[in-house]
């Protein structure tokens, strides 16, 4: 790669259109001889005028083969020659445009039963995909033609056979369309899904490892966040022996960075051991936050410990110093996949001395063969619970090697700041700043909620943007960013009870509705607005991130919960009914709405925070209240000093100025409480009273 620093680019090359875009991956491939375009109408007219197919390439900052290809084919001068000659090249951050990217990603999975990333597809000049591949190969290998014969025999197709062409995009086009229309499985709700969804996840568990199938392995946390609530409804402890047992082995394995902390994106074997380097937002976020629901479901301070780490690296690794949080780490430093993170043994011990490096190395795993390409990938072999005294040991190595490991030159980072992922990460924050007592967390998720309020929200168009970077925020939102951003709002309202933030969540999620809405209760993940390509695009599926209409629905139930607003839950409700049949037939495809399922099954109760002094005056009910596992639960704070209550909300003064907390379940509102213990009986349905307030 021809990078200049870690956020430095190649000059731009002639003919290469990418040099003024801001996307990191964009500007990566500045220099390439290429004659790339980026997502724009001018190149698809090009393609007409010169009669030429559409060769696009998509991928992202951090992506490893992504960086493989372009070494070998798009520096390649008789590459780009062949490809300026008989295509028009235009090159796509998936990140930035998750709609191209989910459309031909598509195509690519109907065409080839595949997909992944570098994700390359050919296109007629209207847009018409007709080939895909992922990686192409420079030279031909194990089987697979290199580039340039393959696109030779494209080229001759386009020139002698274009028919045959234009048939095959028009087939796969019409399959997209269909697919964008969706289908609707329309049923009477039941928890048949759940209970479907709680035996297959026994059948796929991982009983040695943890996680679910064989290789590779993904995080896919929102897995572990619907298995717990299963836990929660059926008290079945498999489900949470499952989570504890994934996470704790992720947390030991390869796949979790052992000295800075944060996960890796997969792991490309069965025991999490060896990973694929690159380290994004989205997945830590989601990793923190089922960490934090596995420690109130269990009271293991080991997650509260895990979901702590995973946020000091987002704090110090992936925070703008003005508070919104960038995408990713790439895999790759110094031209290698993984070297920043790989260790020899000699080295080990030269810094450790040898007494303590040996130790070190029988603890984390480390031989003189090395488990990845002769060198160390540091793990913790045992499951076994270390000592305080192990644990103090390894904590002083860790901090000693991470001083090292810190003047080796560090992968690339991916600086662009995204609205979706980082509504992740301030749900994350504000869940830890909730749960574990830590206003750090709480004002660090604050900070990046103000950012995403001060340079990513276009006020003149009342529209959320998607991407900022170097002052420039641009890419009208898709339906990610509303869900995602909103989902955090909400957390952060029930972490620190600043109106502002329910407000928010509310006036987007109206925006949403009007932008996204599909006129039968879902959504369209871009909006009404934006730029509609071959047909707009409806994804219901969740994968290494839960989908847009996924965590809209749940938004919808919490908010109604919040504001007692029915006509909010009735289109949560709806939301779920018109999905039923699918989420029944293959539930583990929607791990996400499963949690609206689970929410509409309820019960579910909100509990009203009074007080005349502030919140201050609530501290020890608001202690108890997020340490337990309430998975259907809202919290809302009523400040009678200054009068602000929730809309429709009937709820009785604090009796003697003392701060109570008043509990409604399914329909029925008891008397307010200051007893904590109490709130948390009411709260799970085992307290029985008579209105005298006796037990």
């Amino acid at each position: 790669m021809k990078k200049t620093s870690r956020n430095g680019f190649p000059p731009g090359a002639a003919g290469n259109r990418l040099g003024s875009e801001k996307s990191p991956y964009l500007l990566q491939h500045a220099g390439n001889p290429v004659h790339w375009w980026p997502w724009c109408r001018e190149a698809f007219d090009l393609a007409k005028r010169q009669d030429k197919p559409v060769f696009l390439s998509i991928g992202y900052a951090t992506c490893h083969w992504c960086h493989v290809m372009e070494k070998e084919s798009f520096e390649d001068e008789e590459v780009a020659a062949f490809l300026n000659a008989h295509f028009v090249a235009v090159k796509v951050d998936r990140e930035e445009r998750p709609d191209v990217d989910a459309l031909y990603m598509e195509a690519c999975q109907l065409m080839t039963g595949g997909g992944g990333w570098p994700l390359n597809v050919l296109l007629t000049p209207e847009k018409k995909p007709f080939y895909a591949a992922t990686y192409i190969p420079r030279h031909a290998v194990r089987g697979h033609p290199g580039i340039i014969p393959l696109l030779t025999r494209i080229v001759a197709l386009w020139q002698e056979d274009r028919l045959k062409i234009e048939e095959n995009g028009d087939l796969v086009s019409r399959h997209l369309k269909e697919a964008g229309r969706g289908t609707d499985t329309a049923g009477p709700i039941s928890d048949e899904p759940l209970l479907i969804a709680l035996k297959d996840y026994s059948k796929d568990f991982d009983a040695e490892n943890g996680g679910f199938s064989g290789a590779p392995k993904f995080p896919m946390s929102h897995n572990l966040l619907l298995l717990l609530r299963l836990h929660e409804r059926y008290g079945d402890e498999k489900a949470l022996a499952m989570v504890a047992k994934t996470l704790k082995k992720i947390r030991a394995g390869g796949i979790y960075d052992q000295l800075g902390f944060g996960i890796h994106r997969y792991a490309v074997d069965a025991a999490w051991q060896i990973p694929h380097f690159e380290k994004m937002l989205y997945d830590q976020a989601l990793f923190v936050i089922a960490s934090l629901e596995a420690y109130q479901a269990s009271g293991d301070g080991a997650f509260a410990e895990m979901a702590a780490e995973t946020l000091g690296y987002l704090d110090t690794s992936l925070r703008h110093p003005d508070g919104g949080f960038w995408c990713g780490e790439d895999a790759d430093s110094e031209g290698a996949e993984g070297s920043f993170y790989l260790w020899d043994r000699r080295e080990i011990l030269s810094l450790l001395g040898d007494a303590e490096g040996e130790r070190f190395c029988r603890l984390m795993g480390v031989s003189g063969e090395g488990n990845f390409e002769g060198r160390n990938i540091l793990h913790r072999p045992e499951m076994a619970p270390l000592s305080e005294e192990e644990r103090i040991f390894l904590e002083g190595c860790r901090k000693r090697l991470l001083a090292v490991r810190s003047q080796r030159v560090r992968p690339f980072l991916d600086d662009k700041i995204l609205t979706s992922w980082n509504g992740l990460a301030i749900a994350a924050f504000a869940k830890a700043g909730a749960i574990l007592g830590e206003n750090g967390f709480t004002e660090t998720a604050q900070r990046a909620a103000q950012f995403v309020f001060d340079r990513l929200y276009d006020q003149e168009n009342s529209r959320l943007l998607r991407r900022w970077r170097e002052g420039e925020a641009a890419i009208q939102g898709f339906l990610e960013d509303y869900s995602f951003f909103c989902w955090g709002l909400v957390e952060l309202y029930m972490a620190c009870f600043d109106p502002l933030y329910l407000e928010k969540a509310h006036e987007l999620t109206e925006e949403m509705l009007v932008l996204f809405g599909d006129g039968k209760d879902g959504f369209f993940d871009t909006g009404s607005d934006g730029e509609t390509i071959l047909t707009r695009g409806i994804n219901r599926h969740d994968s290494a991130l839960p989908a847009g209409n996924s965590v809209a629905v749940l938004n919808l139930l919490r908010l109604a919960e919040l504001s007692a607003d029915r006509e909010l839950r009735e289109k949560g409700v709806r939301g779920i009914s018109r999905l039923f049949g699918e989420m029944a037939h293959v539930p583990l495809a929607y791990p996400f709405l499963l949690l609206s399922l689970d929410w509409v099954l309820g019960p579910t109760s909100r509990v009203t925070l009074t007080a005349a002094g502030g919140v201050a005056e609530t501290a020890s009910l608001i202690g108890r209240y997020h340490a337990a596992f309430l998975p259907r639960s809202t919290l809302f704070f009523q400040d009678q000093a200054q009068g602000q209550g929730r809309p429709g909300a009937n709820v009785t003064p604090p009796s003697h100025g003392a701060p109570t907390a008043q509990v409604c379940r399914e329909g029925t509102c008891f008397p307010p409480t200051n007893d904590a213990e109490i709130m948390l009986a009411q709260l799970k349905g085992v307290f029985r009273h008579d209105f005298s307030g006796k037990k």
